[in-house]
């Protein structure tokens, strides 16, 4: 079968996932993985057979057969190298909170995005928590919707660290644009419990139209899709709708790739990165 050929900009722990993730698709093919300096993500690249290059988005732009690439470095560094992807032709799956491009939650709002070459993923928490305060406000209409995403201290890298600003500011901003919300806030915990406890996300919504039985549908519903790419998305606490305040809680459970199942977090936004590329590509073929 044919694939598309992808390159990774940052060899740290979630573009080490990626890259097994990319492994196992059947329509996308790894080719670079691509850093600025020696790294173990570079050495175990180079281990398995890749093209490695430690002259990050230069050695990228510089292969003509790579059409999509992972962005798994910093919103800085987004900023930045946006640009040179655009003139290179190459479609940007961005999966720092830069928003260069327009937000992408696979099960809320890919199949309308066409024509697009810079994919955001939001973040983690975006990923975890859009869809059920999308699935909310279709049928209830929010007026505000407040997440909180906990997740362990030990998943949590010097990258999600240095971007936790980004990350509330792009999250909030996404739950108004793709969740539909009239007011988003998110929210973020470092939990340093041992052992590490699982990605964990609370939604809070205030409604106008608090129909008990609507909204329980429309979650679960949304549960199924996110599911489809994300395996260990688990509905932990359905709908409880109290006057017209709406409260449910996921949780998400890592695939084991390359990161540990406790890192959730990583996993989700990684997986929908890999959705995403691979409805590009079937696009592409």
């Amino acid at each position: 079968m044919e694939k598309i050929k992808v390159g990774i900009i940052g060899p740290g722990n979630i573009g080490t996932d990626l890259m097994y993730k990319v492994m196992k698709s059947n329509k996308l093919e790894m080719s670079m993985m691509a850093g600025i300096m020696e790294s173990e993500g570079i050495k175990r690249a180079a281990g398995l057979g890749f093209n490695t290059s430690i002259r990050g988005v230069d050695a990228i732009l510089e292969d003509p057969d790579i059409k999509i690439v992972f962005e798994a470095t910093s919103a800085k560094a987004h900023a930045a190298n946006a640009p040179k992807l655009r003139a290179a032709g190459k479609i940007a799956i961005d999966l720092t909170p830069a928003a260069v491009g327009p937000y992408v939650v696979p099960c809320v709002n890919l199949d309308k995005l066409q024509h697009v070459d810079n994919f955001n993923m939001v973040t983690c928490g975006g990923q975890a928590t859009i869809p059920i305060a999308y699935a909310i406000n279709r049928v209830a209409n929010t007026d505000y919707v407040e997440i909180i995403a906990s997740l362990s201290s030990r998943s949590a890298g010097p990258g999600t660290r240095a971007n936790i600003d980004e990350f509330t500011e792009t999250t909030s901003k996404a739950l108004e644009v793709v969740g539909g919300a009239k007011k988003g806030k998110a929210i973020i915990i470092l939990n340093p419990a041992e052992p590490p406890v699982m990605m964990a996300n609370t939604i809070h919504a205030i409604v106008q139209n608090p129909n008990e039985k609507l909204i329980r549908e429309s979650v679960e519903d949304i549960v199924a899709q996110v599911q489809a790419y994300v395996p260990g998305y688990q509905l932990r606490v359905p709908p409880i709708v109290d006057g017209n305040k709406v409260t449910v809680i996921v949780q998400v459970e890592g695939a084991g790739d390359f990161l540990p199942k406790y890192s959730g977090n990583l996993d989700i936004i990684n997986s929908a990165a890999i959705a995403t590329a691979e409805k590009t590509a079937a696009n592409m073929l």
